[in-house]
């Protein structure tokens, strides 16, 4: 795919999100895909992707907030997670454990969006929304702008994208000694041993092939393409991180 065959599947993909339709059948994850293969296609495209993408995203999410409103809304709900953790060292018995199990809750799913946000500002790249995309997966993501995005180096998109799981493995067992030294229940803290151990179990059944992980490989191979694969299509809705 070249530059005018490039720039004739983004008039479609324009035209499609015009009145609605979804981007996939007109090839524009294909032609994305090329265009991060080549610098000089980046350059080109990066920008006018990035508004089809936009308008893309505004068609099929269910909530969005601007990045700022959202900022300040996670921030918040992060630092009242971590005040009911800390509550829990003066309370005792299953009051303590609830309201453990519920700051702890809070942290976990908040820090996931935050872990892309930060680790993304940081490599370069910019975002838009805070959103939720549909009810039977309520945990909040960010929207990037798909232009910094493309600008970014891959392995930076890659990293960025394993940045939020990482950190959600990570969080039961870093909270396993606050949970001690809290003196909450035993059954919480063996209970934030199997939470630990449930989620690794779904980013190795779900993760690597739907979210984070399988979007840290598909970047990652354009660091070093496999020999003799050819070009394959992104699939699946505008770029996001959750």
């Amino acid at each position: 795919m070249d530059g005018s065959q490039v720039e004739a599947t983004l008039d479609e993909a324009e035209q499609a999100v015009s009145v609605g339709s979804p981007l996939g059948p007109t090839g524009f994850w294909k032609a994305v895909d090329e265009v991060k293969r080549d610098p000089d296609l980046t350059e080109q495209f990066a920008d006018r992707i990035a508004r089809i993408d936009r308008a893309a995203f505004k068609t099929w999410v269910l909530i969005a907030v601007p990045i700022w409103l959202g900022n300040v809304l996670i921030i918040g709900a992060t630092l009242i997670g971590l005040v009911l953790v800390g509550w829990t060292y003066y309370l005792e018995g299953v009051g303590s454990a609830l309201v453990f199990l519920l700051g702890f809750g809070i942290i976990l799913v908040t820090t996931h969006g935050l872990t892309h946000l930060v680790v993304g500002t940081l490599m370069g790249m910019r975002f838009t929304h805070w959103f939720i995309g549909k009810l039977t997966q309520p945990q909040p993501g960010v929207k990037l702008d798909y232009a910094t995005y493309l600008r970014a180096p891959a392995t930076s998109r890659a990293w960025m994208h394993a940045s939020g799981a990482i950190v959600t493995k990570l969080m039961p067992f870093v909270f396993l000694g606050a949970a001690i030294a809290a003196g909450v229940p035993t059954w919480v803290v063996w209970s934030l041993v199997v939470i630990g151990l449930v989620v690794i179990g779904i980013d190795i059944v779900w993760s690597t092939k739907k979210s984070d992980w399988k979007k840290f490989k598909r970047e990652m191979e354009y660091v070093s393409p496999p020999r003799g694969t050819s070009d394959a299509g992104e699939g699946g809705s505008p770029q996001s991180t959750s």
